[in-house]
């Protein structure tokens, strides 16, 4: 018994852990846009920086077990890779920041209504959804901490759903994929399709960066970054995280993402924190606890 809760602290661990390298991953991300590169190609640089590492690591085995199960892992390039980003990025374009965000973290409320729609026996009880919902209202008010303007605009709004759908399914393919292969081989599968995928977007776009902006030392220092922790060690740990507690449990983590990136924004852009961020920061917080607290048969 004492074994299986020190393994579910272990999990939650690396849930937080995963969360910071993530929140953060925005303002690195910040930093490479603005010094030139487009969006497709910072996901498909740190992509191939995770993917060359964990091959180097995990390479004793190419392929999956099944033309089924290979097609499983294409769903996940595809849903946690290049559809994911480009889909979230695209939607800056043409809609506000605020509301991007705010849609995108709609994905732990629509994995847990596709939990409950696939798998009948676990449907979840009113208690998780009611920590869900507190957690999201909680998002809300991170998000908006500058500002309560919200315009909608449907294009833009529709594709950060369909991002935010896009990371619910691949919670979900994971789950599946999780009770038969390890770790480190579901996230070189997943970089790897992610990045092929993601490669005729690249070829698409109207012009590239040019080679001399890598020389710049703020450049390598963020595209390491991204690659080393964001990419490879977080979804390494991610998929250990989705295995160990579930897909529900597991996706209500990503409501802390919205703190880690207010706090590394007002620590290294100087954004200023309000009140309402802060408030935002205990209903999350109280939202993940309450849901973990009184929904423990589901998992």
């Amino acid at each position: 018994m004492r074994s299986r809760e020190s393994n579910n602290v272990w999990y939650h661990l690396g849930a937080i852990l995963t969360m910071i390298a993530w929140g953060v991953s925005f303002v690195s991300t910040k930093v490479l846009l603005d010094n030139g590169l487009q969006p497709t190609e910072v996901y498909v640089y740190r992509t191939l920086l995770a993917y060359v590492i964990i091959l180097a690591i995990n390479h004793s085995r190419l392929f999956s077990n099944s033309l089924r199960d290979e097609l499983l892992f294409v769903v996940c390039g595809l849903c946690a890779g290049s559809l994911y980003y480009i889909a979230e990025n695209t939607a800056l374009e043409y809609t506000l920041v605020s509301n991007v965000s705010l849609i995108v973290t709609l994905a732990p409320l629509i994995t847990t209504l596709l939990v409950g729609a696939i798998y009948k026996n676990e449907r979840p009880g009113r208690n998780v959804l009611i920590g869900s919902l507190i957690a999201f209202v909680g998002v809300g008010f991170v998000i908006f901490n500058s500002s309560f303007e919200l315009n909608v605009k449907p294009l833009g709004d529709l594709l950060a759903l369909g991002a935010a759908f896009s990371w619910s399914v691949y919670s979900l393919v994971l789950r599946k994929l999780s009770a038969l292969y390890g770790v480190m081989f579901i996230s070189r599968k997943t970089f790897f399709y992610g990045m092929l995928t993601a490669i005729p977007f690249l070829l698409g776009q109207p012009g590239h960066t040019p080679l001399s902006v890598f020389a710049q030392v703020d450049v390598i220092l963020n595209l390491v970054f991204l690659g080393v922790f964001c990419s490879m060690l977080a979804f390494v740990i991610w998929a250990w995280v989705n295995k160990g507690l579930g897909a529900i449990k597991a996706s209500n983590y990503l409501y802390f993402q919205p703190i880690v990136t207010l706090i590394a924004s007002a620590l290294l852009l100087g954004e200023v924190v309000s009140i309402v961020g802060y408030t935002g920061c205990a209903l999350i917080l109280a939202g993940v606890w309450f849901s973990d607290r009184y929904g423990k048969k589901y998992r």
